[in-house]
């Protein structure tokens, strides 16, 4: 293809894109206009190109790499998909393959992990929140959009793939073997801690979650709980309406949450009419890995006044993809609406700031260690022979001394039979 049209076919895709993107957001003439405006920067960027770079671009790698990065340029989780993309987008999607039990976003560019989920092939390996995916099987994740990465995530229970991975704890990245398998999800723990206080500890958010709650909750109060701490530290996966429902547990009214986006009309979730089923003082802990649905339940909790929110500022994840096929086989992943809190914050881009801010003094574990490219599989190295001392929990023995002081108050307040 001759240099003319080289620059003639780029800025005719380019343009295909802001039409599509814009009948896609539905702006108005004035910011059509003003986009219209930007493709003589881009028709100036290609002219320049075409008349001065080194030598004569690969079409569909520029192409393909623009639009990476307009949709990128969104959200972390808004993609373009080629084709080839794209169908793999579908198979994953039908096929429910095997996968590392990992919650990811974008972050300086790369791959961040949010979460591990307990017992899958990342956790045992020792990948935490913070951790970064800098590279997949030698490819640089720089240059891949969030899709492309779980796409490459996903693959046949048994298969393995190797991440490099960045750690501030660490000089140098650590290579890592894994192999996918079919993702379990952990149950969640419960038990009384203290006299008088019972823990639960959500880890995910799988369909059912909330009846699960319901039922170790009651258990815990009828043995003789008066005050409950839900521990929400690094829950990151799962579906929304299970957390709404959890909330509808705590609150006999008021907003969880609601939906919006530019052509998504607002939509509410309300607790219930018919009243909280467990109305025992609360306490939430959530960290830097807390987010999604998570974060939904326990903004609710907190901005309807039902409990305290104690540890990190959480991750902020808030917001629902729509699949739009293009002509050509591709497509966009283009996010169309927000989660936001009762108050109106958009859970995506502020996160939730605890009113107890509280340190978590745990520490990311050991990573295990690739020593070759051809490791296809790999166990945790034997204990030490001398064991770490735990260190304090601070987050929850700070959730125990607000429930303590408010179970006093109660209790001076309750008046004399």
């Amino acid at each position: 293809m001759s240099r003319s049209k080289l620059g003639v076919v780029l800025a005719s895709s380019l343009l295909a894109v802001f039409l599509v993107i814009g009948g896609v957001l539905g702006k108005s003439t004035a910011s059509a206009d003003g986009a219209y405006k930007q493709l003589g920067v881009y028709s100036e960027v290609l002219s320049r190109i075409r008349t001065d770079y080194v030598e004569e671009p690969n079409l569909r790698d520029v192409t393909n790499g623009a639009l990476h990065g307009l949709l990128e340029s969104l959200d972390p989780f808004s993609s373009y998909l080629s084709a080839e993309e794209y169908a793999e987008y579908q198979k994953r999607k039908s096929t429910g393959r095997g996968d590392l039990g990992l919650t990811v976003s974008k972050k300086f560019g790369y791959v961040a992990v949010i979460s591990a989920l307990p017992g899958s092939p990342a956790f045992k390996a020792g990948l935490a929140n913070g951790d970064i995916i800098e590279g997949i099987n030698g490819v640089s994740t720089r240059e891949m959009s969030l899709e492309q990465v779980r796409n490459q995530l996903a693959g046949k229970p048994g298969s393995t793939l190797t991440l490099n991975i960045v750690r501030a704890s660490r000089s140098e990245p650590s290579k890592i073997t894994l192999k996918r398998e079919s993702i379990n999800q952990p149950s969640m723990a419960s038990r009384t801690v203290e006299t008088g206080i019972g823990y639960l500890h959500v880890e995910s958010f799988p369909r059912g979650r909330s009846a699960e709650v319901a039922q170790r909750a009651q258990h815990l109060l009828s043995s003789g709980a008066r005050s409950l701490v839900l521990d929400l530290r690094n829950a990151a996966d799962g579906e929304v309406s299970e957390a709404v429902a959890i909330a509808e547990l705590f609150l006999d009214k008021g907003l969880i949450t609601y939906l919006q986006g530019q052509k998504y009309p607002r939509q509410n979730f309300n607790a219930a009419a018919a009243g909280a089923k467990i109305k025992a003082p609360l306490a939430v802990l959530v960290n830097r890995g807390t987010a999604g649905p998570a974060e939904v339940l326990a903004a609710a909790l907190v901005e309807n006044g039902r409990a305290e929110l104690i540890g990190e500022k959480t991750y902020g994840v808030g917001s629902i993809q729509k699949i739009i096929p293009l002509d050509d086989g591709s497509a966009l992943l283009l996010s169309v609406a927000k989660y936001y809190t009762p108050g109106g914050k958009a859970i995506q881009d502020n996160g939730l700031i605890p009113g107890v801010l509280v340190a978590d003094a745990s520490e990311p574990r050991d990573l295990i260690v690739s020593d070759d490219d051809d490791a296809d599989d790999r166990t945790p190295p034997p204990p030490a022979t001398e064991e770490k001392t735990p260190k304090e929990d601070l987050p929850l023995k700070k959730a125990l001394e607000i429930l303590k002081a408010k179970t006093a108050q109660l209790q001076t307040l309750r008046p004399a039979a």
